[in-house]
């Protein structure tokens, strides 16, 4: 396939012939009455909510999860279609825009269950139960305020879910945790049924796909597994997912410095040329979801299939790079950020790993002013790790 020259500046690469063999990978591991739910909020971990969420309605995926309202609109007004499901608050000034774009709401306790009721037009729901988490949801014990919720005649409750705080740990104690809140959440769900309710349940994260696939569920919300790693490159490694990363990350060189051994680079003199040296400067920085961690020798690039390490800090929209062991590179030059050049490559849990972090907030905080192009092939063979 041509490689995609770009736009000039700075441009999300995403592959959606791995994003299809991720949803085949995921969706091969759960019990055949079960869905994928895959969470594309936070512009679908910054890949692109709409690219992706078309190219999964493509694939027949007829179920999404966002965070807010305005992600589920921004959707609905690029035509995707199916069941969105909004998973944190919403207030009570918004709540028109769940009637006016077919959203289901998720109901965070009794009270808000009572705000959404008094809105006057049906709204469909999915009630969060508080198993452990201690975040959002209605606390399972308090079953009475539960089931008062259907008493509420202008909830249309389709679902029921929670979500498991150490489902992707592995240590027994956590396990057992986990198990508590399984137990927790079909405790509540049997008791609706027993009353003659029985909505559409879901627990499963990503690592739950992994660690607890055999759960009998309708949904699984799988999020940073969808777009081919987990959180961690330990994790990725011991799980041996066989996923494959979509997206890659391109910049331009915009300028070439010649620096002088002594002469320092970039704010506040972090970095000193220990020798003569030939500087890439890049049209990417940290607004555009670039580290700051990176700084100064941490992180590196990718030029012309060589590593090129950061000298100096990220700036808030340029970087720059030691290039002066790579021949003929000059300005306009293709460098990646995140992704494969000859045949080395860059992944979003390696810069995790360099600054501290998780992979799922490498990639969530992408910034929107990075052009999202996609049906690349450049990692269809890349380790996501």
């Amino acid at each position: 396939m041509t490689q995609y020259s770009g736009p000039g500046r700075a441009w999300v690469e995403l592959d959606m012939d791995n994003l299809r063999h991720n949803v085949r990978v995921l969706q091969g591991r759960l019990p055949a009455n079960c869905m994928l739910m895959p969470a594309v909020k936070a512009n679908a971990y910054g890949h692109g909510a709409i690219e992706i969420s078309k190219e999964l309605n493509n694939c027949g995926i007829r179920a999404f999860c966002v965070a807010s309202a305005a992600e589920s609109v921004e959707l609905r007004a690029n035509g995707i279609t199916g069941e969105i499901l909004v998973l944190g608050y919403t207030y009570p000034d918004c709540f028109h825009l769940l009637d006016r774009y077919n959203l289901t709401q998720t109901v965070v306790d009794y009270n808000h269950a009572v705000a959404l009721n008094k809105y006057g037009k049906k709204i469909k729901v999915h009630i969060a139960i508080d198993t452990g988490m201690r975040r959002l949801g209605e606390r399972s014990e308090n079953i009475s305020n539960i089931v008062a919720m259907y008493k509420c005649k202008n909830l249309i409750i389709t679902g029921v879910y929670t979500h498991c705080s150490v489902i992707d740990s592995r240590k027994q104690s956590d396990v057992q945790f986990t198990q508590e809140q399984i137990a927790k959440f079909y405790g509540v769900v049997n008791k609706l049924k027993a009353l003659g309710h029985t909505p559409k349940i879901h627990i499963q994260s990503s690592y739950g796909i992994f660690n607890y696939p055999y759960l009998s569920c309708d949904y699984a919300r799988v999020g940073i597994a969808l777009f081919g790693m987990l959180s961690t490159r330990e994790d990725t490694i011991s799980y041996n997912t066989n996923l494959r990363p979509v997206l890659s990350v391109k910049t331009r060189v915009s300028a070439i410095k010649n620096v002088v051994a002594g002469e320092p680079v970039g704010y506040g003199m972090a970095y000193t040329a220990t020798h003569d040296m030939k500087v890439a400067v890049l049209a990417i920085g940290y607004a555009d979801g670039i580290p700051r961690g990176l700084s100064c020798g941490v992180g590196n690039v990718l030029i012309n299939g060589h590593k090129a390490p950061v000298v100096g800090r990220v700036c808030m929209d340029q970087m720059m790079v030691d290039a002066t062991h790579i021949s003929g590179v000059g300005q306009g030059d293709i460098a990646v950020v995140l992704g494969k050049s000859g045949d080395k490559f860059i992944t979003a849990c390696e810069i995790a790993q360099q600054t501290g972090t998780i992979s799922n907030e490498i990639l969530s905080r992408l910034g929107r002013r990075l052009e999202r192009h996609s049906n690349f092939s450049d990692l269809r063979h890349v380790s996501a790790v």
